[in-house]
């Protein structure tokens, strides 16, 4: 449990940071593209109004007889030497009357039509192809005129930039994952210890506690014999003594379970034959409550588990469903496989009074659906606990359910699936 709250908390953190710095690397990006649509946006506009050239008078000069472009380059004079452009004009049938290359040297005639042809097919009035920033001018008569903007220098550090700052990102967020990890213990400390004192506390109570359990028990028994085993007050000291003990026993198996992960020895056992002879124990339990046990068990499954994990689950979910299901219900239990290497258990039985908080906090320790904690079922709000860290132990996952006609469905799948055993002849 320790080292998953270690890792959920190394998993947060890493999360946290990486979506930080993506919505920061998205925000860069994104204006940084778009300084870079905008400034040759610009120029294609200038280049647009003067027909496919820059303006005689200079870039300065023409700004300044009113333009309204606001262009954030250092030296408007240097523009039309810095930018390679060509053009390509069109009738409005596409038939390409010309294309003019003279500011261009890596651009042929055949080349620029194609970019021409290709930005027609895309329909759109701006936009980048292949490193050119476009435009599309109508002209009079019908025709048009598509300019073409390199820009595949500004683009190339655009890229770079990008390239950059993942690769920043990237050793950024392995620096802090080695830092977490070294830290991660650190922070955690203090619930570990908590965590240590209060199993530590459980398993010492729980042994104290047994103590003089076994000697009120004792007891009773003396005076059973001499008051007579049918009297009203030692009946019910020995029943609630019985109760805690049995209480007793089952929080120092949950505390140890807790404690060690639950692992234990796994084989290579029938899993088919074990639940059904865990079933079989409870079909009398269940006429005598008025309902009715029934089960689906995959013949000759085997699993690679904890038998005795696996017999005490069963129980615990067939005690859990006959103590409260009502009168006259039908339990069911299926086993089979789920996938090729997992198996599924599960138990279904009428709950019609379950609600969705019970879902949530069905396998918290001591939870009770009534929220009274009486004793009126005979349970302690303990065995789904213990069938959890069972599970957890065997690396598998338990959820619960409810099904629409008010049934309550507890699954479990277990990994560790081995064969399906042929029928013997």
């Amino acid at each position: 449990m320790i080292r998953r709250l270690q890792i959920k908390l190394i998993a947060a953190a890493m999360l946290s940071l990486a979506l930080v710095l993506a919505v920061i690397f998205g925000i860069v990006a994104l204006r940084s593209f778009r300084a870079v649509a905008s400034n040759a946006d610009e120029i294609l506009d200038i280049l647009a109004e003067n027909g496919g050239q820059f303006p005689d008078t200079g870039i300065a000069a023409y700004m300044d007889s009113g333009a309204s472009w606001s262009f954030n380059n250092y030296n408007y004079e240097e523009i039309p030497y810095e930018s390679r452009y060509f053009t390509v004009v069109l009738t409005g049938d596409g038939i390409v009357l010309s294309a003019d290359l003279g500011q261009i040297a890596a651009v042929d005639e055949t080349a620029a039509v194609d970019c021409a042809y290709t930005v027609l097919d895309v329909g759109r009035e701006r936009g980048f192809i292949e490193g050119y920033r476009y435009i599309i001018q109508s002209l009079d008569g019908g025709g048009m005129r598509i300019i073409f903007l390199d820009c595949s220098r500004l683009l190339s550090t655009y890229r770079l930039g990008l390239f950059t700052t993942v690769v920043v990102a990237v050793t950024g967020l392995a620096a802090v994952l080695v830092v977490m990890m070294l830290l991660s213990k650190r922070i955690i400390r203090p619930i570990v210890e908590s965590y240590e004192k209060q199993h530590r506390f459980i398993t010492d109570a729980g042994h104290e506690i047994k103590t003089p359990l076994t000697i009120i028990d004792a007891d009773a028994e003396v005076l059973a014999m001499e008051l007579g085993e049918d009297n009203e007050w030692l009946l019910d000291i020995q029943t609630q003594t019985q109760r805690l003990t049995e209480l007793t026993k089952s929080l120092i198996f949950l505390s140890r379970m807790q404690e060690d992960g639950g692992q234990n020895q796994l084989i290579d056992f029938p899993v088919s034959d074990v639940v059904s002879e865990a079933a079989q124990s409870f079909q009398s339990l269940a006429k005598t409550q008025d309902k009715v046990l029934m089960c689906q068990v995959q013949p000759m499954l085997t699993l690679r588990g904890d038998e005795k994990g696996v017999r005490q689950l069963v129980s615990i979910l067939l005690d859990n469903a006959l103590k409260y299901s009502t009168q006259g219900g039908v339990i069911l239990l299926t086993l089979g496989k789920a996938g090729k290497s997992n198996l599924q258990l599960s138990v279904e039985n009428p709950a019609p009074t379950l609600t969705k908080k019970d879902m949530e906090h069905m396998c918290d320790r001591f939870y009770r659906g009534d929220e009274s904690h009486t004793s009126q079922t005979g349970g302690y709000g303990i065995g789904l606990s213990i069938a959890k860290a069972i599970v957890s132990g065997q690396r598998g996952r338990i959820s619960a359910a409810s099904r629409e006609n008010g049934n309550l469905v507890i699954t479990i799948t277990l990994p560790g699936f081995v064969t399906e055993s042929p029928q013997k002849g």
